[in-house]
């Protein structure tokens, strides 16, 4: 990593806030450049805290866009960190509202162009996009990393139309908790604890909403910029990472945005900005990437990011099974169009006689975290285990050419039920020649959802159908000698909540069964080769860090992913320590701590045993203020024939005092997921 200090332009800094139309106000961080000339502005909008949570990730970039001719502007939103409200649902219409006034007094700011872009990972690359097409008219340009179209389909809440345990109820436990901290006083003042108590009245556990819609609805569809790709009008740099469950949006943007204003950049990294050189590298330059975006956009610069092709993606080469990765083999490839004349579906047929599949309920306990951040353990292991349990077949690679995919792999199957509800996973995996099993991508159906994920419709019992459903998109390379496995089975937990009766799976009949694979042919002509071997970052570089100090601690860490089986009960529980935060001191003094602990539980033969269960522990402390504030939260989620049981709790001290305690108990019939 570079770490400059040099740029084109010095820079200043100040925090202010934003008046909203209704008089709220939102509490915001910007870094200009020293010039007297107006500039353009980016703006960065989130409910993560700029003050504390997101202020390390804020330092190495904002200041670093000021120098180089922008004003960088960080945003909290509505109800959270410093700024005014309360806080409400996701994306909801007051957000986006929000969104919009404030790309407006952006613009209209004497030092600014009136040319604003946004950008973000995750959150704020969720709202760019749904900002963007409100079509406000200074918003020109939108750089959206490791986020989502469509948010019912390819978010964390639903798998093809199955409830995602693993992340359903982590992200809806980690917002109770993200909700219910206060502002700070170093920059809210002495009003700062009347605002966190009208907060917390408003507070509301999320999942209470997510698992009241089970399909497809108009929940889901607000927000979901699929539903009307015409409505982006600024241009957009969509951006992802192939073990991030977020890259099949990259490639949905630029096959139905207008070419003209829609590049794709899909490389092997996790859920994190391409610069930050977390595992699975290789980092590449990605804040030099951006700012050719911004200047052709905002300032009209040629800079030649739009010769580049339409989609750039790396393509892995094989790789033994580890659950880390330095950096990835592999290289970069360019596609001029997509979908992709080089990119062809080779159907593999499925052979054999019919098998039955009713795999262990703690099938999945190897499928690695849905939502990597380059951990350690994050990446699933050899897949060996998970083979065990499932129906597999095989396609030998031949001996000259290695089988390239690039795209979205698909599976049709022709299954029969005896029972109303089920589920099936399919998993591509890269055996190598010493049996190993390396993940390459996958994919799920909730089967009453396989007319729609619009609709719940039970299967005939005793009936054979065939499904169809895609897999993950991927880039990766299946060399010769090495053989080519889909792997098929009928539970995948922690990630697919199973069903009351799912236990019995179904019986796969091969005939009329196929693997498809998005097979890339190798360049034929020196054009494509061209493409292909001119594709060049630079080296990753960022603004010199904030300076936040992780103090040593003399405790032994938690395991990452701990695997616990209870034999006399034929339990098995996943703990998880997702490895968030820990305790950082930051240059202002504040001493901000965080902990948080994931349980998934499930007995073999059971699918109304499973169970989720979170905590959460976060401490915000300024000795030089006295001010000591604590936020605890417990989460978890039980099912049984009818419907999930959810319990939320939320208890927050001030100084040892409790000020605040509610708890929340619901049943949510289970119409679908």
């Amino acid at each position: 990593m570079i770490i400059r200090t040099a740029f084109p332009y010095e820079t200043t800094h100040e925090d202010v806030r934003i008046p909203l139309p209704d008089g709220v106000e939102l509490y915001a961080r910007i870094w200009r450049p020293v010039t007297g000339e107006p500039v353009p502005a980016l703006l960065e909008y989130l409910p993560y805290r700029l003050t504390d949570r997101t202020a390390p990730r804020d330092w190495q970039r904002h200041p670093w866009y000021a120098g180089h001719g922008y004003a960088s502007v960080r945003v909290d939103v509505r109800g959270h960190g410093c700024s005014g409200g309360r806080p409400g649902d996701a994306y909801d219409a007051r957000e986006l509202a929000d969104g919009v006034a404030v790309v407006e007094w952006l613009a209209a700011q004497p030092w600014c162009t009136g040319a604003v872009g946004m950008f973000g990972i995750a959150w704020g690359g969720f709202n760019s996009l749904q900002i963007a097409a409100l079509a406000p008219e200074p918003l020109k340009a939108v750089v959206t990393v490791c986020s989502t179209d469509d948010r019912f389909d390819n978010d964390v809440h639903y798998m093809g139309g199955s409830v995602l345990a693993v992340d359903m109820h982590a992200r809806a436990a980690t917002m109770l908790a993200f909700a219910s901290r206060p502002p700070d006083p170093l920059f809210a003042g002495d009003d700062w604890r009347r605002q966190w108590l009208d907060r917390l009245e408003a507070v509301e556990p999320l999942i209470h909403t997510w698992l009241s819609h089970q399909t497809r609805d108009a929940y889901w569809r607000h927000g979901s910029v699929c539903e009307d790709y015409a409505a982006i009008g600024a241009a957009v740099l969509a951006v992802g990472g192939w073990h991030d469950p977020y890259r099949d949006t990259v490639l949905r943007l630029v096959e139905h945005l207008p070419s003209a204003r829609v590049r794709g950049l899909i490389g092997p990294w996790s859920h994190q900005y391409p610069d930050r050189g977390l595992s699975p590298g290789p980092a590449i330059g990605f804040l030099q990437e951006t700012l050719r975006w911004w200047d052709h956009w905002l300032k009209g610069t040629d800079t030649g990011v739009m010769d580049e092709p339409l989609l750039r993606a790396w393509i892995s080469d094989a790789h033994p099974p580890a659950t880390v990765y330095e950096e990835l083999p592999g290289r970069w490839v360019g596609e001029k169009a997509w979908p992709s004349a080089s990119v062809i579906p080779v159907p593999y047929v499925l052979q054999g006689a019919p098998v039955a599949v009713a795999s262990p309920q703690h099938t999945g306990l190897d499928s690695g975290r849905f939502l990597p951040f380059g951990n350690d353990a994050d990446l699933p292991p050899d897949q060996r285990e998970e083979d065990a349990k499932a129906a597999c077949f095989e396609f030998p690679v031949g001996r000259e050419e290695p089988v390239e995919i690039l795209g979205r792999p698909s599976v049709t199957l022709r299954l029969r039920l005896d029972v109303p509800y089920g589920q099936v996973v399919a998993r591509l995996c890269d055996v190598a020649p010493d049996g190993s099993s390396t993940l390459v991508t996958r994919g799920a159906l909730n089967l009453s959802a396989r007319q729609g994920r619009d609709r719940a419709v039970p299967w005939p019992v005793g009936s054979y159908e065939d499904v169809t459903f895609e897999l993950n998109g991927i880039g990766h390379a299946f060399p010769p000698g090495h053989r080519i496995r889909l792997a098929v089975s009928s539970a995948y937990w922690p990630w697919i909540w199973p069903r009351a009766g799912s236990e019995a799976g179904w019986t796969l009949d091969p005939a009329g069964s196929a693997l498809t694979l998005p097979v890339r042919a190798a360049s034929s002509s020196s054009a494509a080769s061209a493409v292909d071997g001119g594709i060049v970052f630079e080296p990753p570089e960022q603004a010199p860090p904030l300076g936040v100090a992780v103090p040593a601690t003399l405790d032994e860490p938690r395991p990452e992913r701990l695997v616990v089986r209870d034999v006399a009960r034929g339990a098995w529980r996943l703990e998880v320590d997702p490895r968030y935060g820990g305790t950082r001191v930051y240059p202002d003094g504040l001493e901000y701590g965080e902990d948080a602990e994931e349980v998934y539980e499930i007995r073999d033969g059971d699918a109304l045993s499973a169970r989720t269960w979170s905590q959460w522990r976060i401490r915000l402390h300024r000795p030089e203020l006295g001010w000591d504030v604590r936020v605890e939260t417990r989460s978890e989620i039980r099912c049984d024939e009818g419907g999930f049981l959810t319990s939320n709790e939320v208890v927050c001290r001030e100084g040892g005092e409790v000020v605040f305690h509610r708890t929340w108990e619901r049943r949510l019939p289970r119409a679908a997921g």
